[in-house]
C-alpha cells in the first residue's frame, strides 16, 4: 500500500521557520517527481514547489520564491519544504505528493499525504 506521511507542521510567529518532511512508502518514488501544495480555509488547494526526480530541478509559486526551498533525499525516500521568512498568509494545510510527472510547474500526481497544519501567527 502507497503511502505519504508528512510531520514537521506547527504553530510559528511571522518571521519564524519551519520544516516540513515527507516520507514515502509502499514503493519507490525516486524516478518520478514531488510536490508541496497547500490549502487555506476557504480557497483552493495551490501548488507550492516540485522537484524533479534527480533533485537537480525545482519549481517555485512566486509568492514563495526566495523563501522556501525544496529537497529530496531518495535513499530515504524523503522529501523536505524548508520555509523561512513565514508570513501569516502562509497559513494552511500542506500536502506532499509523489509519482508526479508532467510539466513541474503544474505537474499530475497520482499520491497525496493526509496532510499537515502550517500556522502562522501575526
Amino acid at each position: 500500500q502507497v503511502q505519504l506521511v508528512e510531520s514537521g507542521g506547527g504553530l510559528v510567529q511571522a518571521g519564524g521557520s519551519l520544516r516540513l518532511s515527507c516520507t514515502a512508502s509502499g514503493r519507490t518514488f525516486s524516478y518520478y517527481g514531488m510536490g508541496w501544495f497547500r490549502q487555506a480555509p476557504g480557497k483552493e488547494r495551490e501548488r507550492v514547489a516540485s522537484i524533479g526526480w534527480s533533485s537537480g530541478i525545482t519549481k517555485y509559486a512566486d509568492f514563495v520564491k526566495g523563501r522556501f526551498t525544496i529537497s529530496r533525499d531518495n535513499s530515504v525516500n524523503t522529501m523536505f519544504l524548508q520555509m523561512n521568512s513565514l508570513k501569516p498568509e502562509d497559513t494552511a494545510v500542506y500536502y506532499c505528493a509523489g509519482h508526479c510527472y508532467g510539466d513541474l510547474a503544474r505537474p499530475t500526481c497520482d499520491y497525496w499525504g493526509q496532510g499537515t497544519q502550517v500556522t502562522v501567527s501575526s
